[in-house]
């Protein structure tokens, strides 16, 4: 894309911050441009968030129910899917899902949970529980 075509239409979801775009300059060399977005970008971002915000509620009521556990929870809350959560966490798929458990849960120990909660950035405190009203 050159330089002239990269869009600028904004985005509610960057909230007014623009954002770098690669593109055809002078010379046919590639530089960064600022662009404020444009609106097919946000559209999909914001199906994304509203999937994130589907999966969230369903988890919080699988918590409420006694069928899963709050780290479940905060993952979707921190639009986070199983892979990534993996990733930042450093810990495989299939002990997560291990941990969705509430009783699996209930016994991890501190250091484990401090790992689960720096990856989401929220305290061991806040991992261990719901929150009084749904984040999301």
């Amino acid at each position: 894309m050159n330089i002239d075509d990269v869009p600028q239409e904004g985005n509610a979801t960057l909230a007014g911050v623009r954002k770098a775009v690669y593109a055809r300059g002078a010379n046919n060399r590639i530089v960064t441009v600022a662009s404020a977005g444009w609106e097919v970008e946000e559209i999909v971002t914001q199906q994304a968030v509203d999937i994130f915000s589907n999966y969230a509620a369903a988890a919080r009521a699988r918590v409420k129910a006694g069928e899963s556990s709050p780290l479940e929870y905060w993952m979707y809350a921190r639009r986070m899917d199983l892979a990534t959560f993996a990733q930042s966490s450093g810990i495989w798929r299939w002990r997560i899902r291990r941990h969705f458990q509430p009783a699996r849960f209930a016994r991890l120990s501190p250091t484990l949970l401090d790992r689960y909660a720096h990856a989401l950035g929220i305290s061991r405190h806040t991992l261990v529980a719901l929150p009084r009203d749904a984040l999301i």
